[in-house]
């Protein structure tokens, strides 16, 4: 068995202008609104960067292309995977997100695999979990790996309806 098995719900990139890349994206993929949720704080409690505890803040936005979600993650302040790749290779694709049941098996499964779990965490008291692996075997620069709560499907529901 692989790392994950569910299916890929997201493609994100990440920007040091989010309101120019919301424009960009909507005018490349039609996406008709964005919702964005600034400052989201990902703490040292729910939040690890390579095992250590860590603490950023991110600008998100969401919109949908069809079914598939487009993220935007903008960093603000503190260090993450999502700085990193800005500080080393500018704006661009980040990441593909896979669905997953159980974030544990999944970043096991990758560990065995001899994959890196790069960077981990929960929001919304654990409603989503989520994980990011080294892609680059596979092309993309990383994976996510995500457990979505039904409150936090709600919250994407909205958001595709919108």
């Amino acid at each position: 068995m692989g790392i994950a098995s569910g299916p890929v719900v997201q493609i994100c990139w990440v920007t040091d202008d989010i309101e120019a890349t919301e424009r960009l994206l909507s005018e490349q993929f039609g996406v008709a609104t964005w919702t964005r949720i600034p400052d989201v704080r990902f703490g040292p409690d729910t939040t690890t960067l390579r095992g250590a505890p860590v603490d950023c803040t991110l600008h998100v936005s969401l919109g949908y292309a069809g079914d598939l979600q487009l993220e935007l993650i903008q960093p603000v302040a503190g260090p993450s995977i999502h700085r990193e790749f800005l500080d080393a290779h500018g704006p661009g694709l980040h990441h593909v997100c896979f669905e997953v049941d159980d974030v544990d098996t999944a970043c096991a499964s990758a560990e065995a695999a001899g994959v890196p779990v790069l960077m981990r965490g929960s929001m919304m008291d654990g409603e989503i979990e989520f994980a990011y692996v080294d892609g680059s075997a596979g092309g993309a620069p990383y994976v996510e790996l995500a457990r979505i709560g039904p409150q936090m499907r709600e919250l994407y529901d909205a958001v595709k309806n919108a």
